[in-house]
């Protein structure tokens, strides 16, 4: 499948695998990229020499295209300068104004892409520089910029920033979802509830457990896990923490049930209950009271396979779905 944004990247799959937290390690990255799509390392809470290492270790798994995400709530300026020592393929930025940081981006020789949640925004970020913009619908996992749908949300940015390519996001997971948005003047889909499915992401068993038995109306949009991360929507399973909260009334931070008491625990220490966090494969406790990232695309998450044959599946899929649609016009 060919698109502006397998031109521009030289890609084989109009496909990015989101970066999500601790769940996308150096093992995800490469076999997304090693498949034809762009993997995607997710560095914004990297130790700067961590971020290098993980760069490193990706590259030496792919000869392919790969990216970083920065989420630019946070101060990134010596992540950054070591992604562009390491030339990375792509920077994507989210959560900010990445206005500052297009210009070394581009000196680097990286394809700069932001995630915007309006057609204003992608406008706005156009206007900067960038190259690519990522229409993040309020149908995501994880943390959500913006508030309007999938498919409204694509249609208004292409309008916008046309001939710029758009990449959309929130609830694809399989091929029907991508030859939608396809259709809709996307440039290829940013998928990332799917690849949490799969035995390359960086996650624990029950977590992929909880996404098998899920299904579109499993997941809540909301604020609670805000424990490193204040303030920040985004979209859970619904879990036992949630639950709680929700039947002592939904109480502020600072007053909800059994707030700062350890849940689960990493080598690297506890895991209180509402932290933004993603439960890895060494964490232990209460795995299904943590913040569970996912996106209402979940009914589609079916079995957990390889990286390789969920993009294959995905494209295969897209593709028979396209060559199916009626050729005949109306008179």
């Amino acid at each position: 499948m060919r698109t502006a944004l397998t031109e521009r990247l030289g890609l084989r799959a109009p496909i990015v695998q989101a970066p999500m937290g601790g769940a996308s390690p150096p093992a995800l990255a490469a076999a997304v990229s090693n498949a034809g799509a762009l993997g995607m390392l997710a560095l914004s809470w990297h130790p700067p020499e961590a971020a290098r290492a993980a760069i490193r270790a990706t590259r030496a798994l792919t000869d392919r295209p790969f990216g970083v995400n920065l989420v630019l709530a946070f101060p990134q300026d010596e992540r950054l300068a070591i992604c562009l020592e390491e030339k990375v393929a792509a920077v994507s930025f989210f959560w900010g104004d990445p206005a500052p940081y297009v210009g070394a981006c581009h000196a680097a020789g990286a394809v700069v892409l932001s995630t915007v949640g309006s057609a204003a925004q992608a406008g706005a970020d156009i206007e900067a520089g960038v190259d690519m913009v990522v229409a993040q619908g309020w149908e995501a996992g994880g943390h959500v910029l913006g508030a309007v749908a999938t498919l409204p949300l694509v249609r208004a940015v292409v309008e916008a920033v046309s001939p710029t390519p758009v990449i959309a996001a929130g609830g694809i997971s399989d091929g029907r979802a991508l030859a939608a948005v396809l259709a809709l003047g996307a440039a290829g889909a940013w998928i990332g509830t799917r690849f949490l499915a799969t035995p390359e992401a960086g996650v624990h068993a029950r977590y992929r457990e909880r996404l098998l038995q899920a299904d579109e109306a499993s997941t809540v949009h909301t604020r609670l896990f805000d424990v490193g991360w204040p303030d920040a929507p985004h979209r859970v399973l619904r879990n036992p923490t949630f639950d709680a909260w929700e039947a002592a009334g939904r109480p502020d931070t600072g007053a909800r049930p059994g707030e700062g008491e350890p849940v689960a625990r990493t080598p690297r220490g506890a895991i209180p209950r509402y932290a933004s966090t993603t439960p890895g494969a060494d964490a232990t406790g209460d795995i299904d009271a943590l913040s569970l990232w996912c996106g209402q695309g979940v009914s589609g998450v079916k079995a957990v396979m390889p990286a390789a044959e969920v993009i294959r599946e995905i494209v295969d899929e897209a593709t028979a779905v396209i060559r199916a649609l009626p050729r005949e016009t109306m008179a």
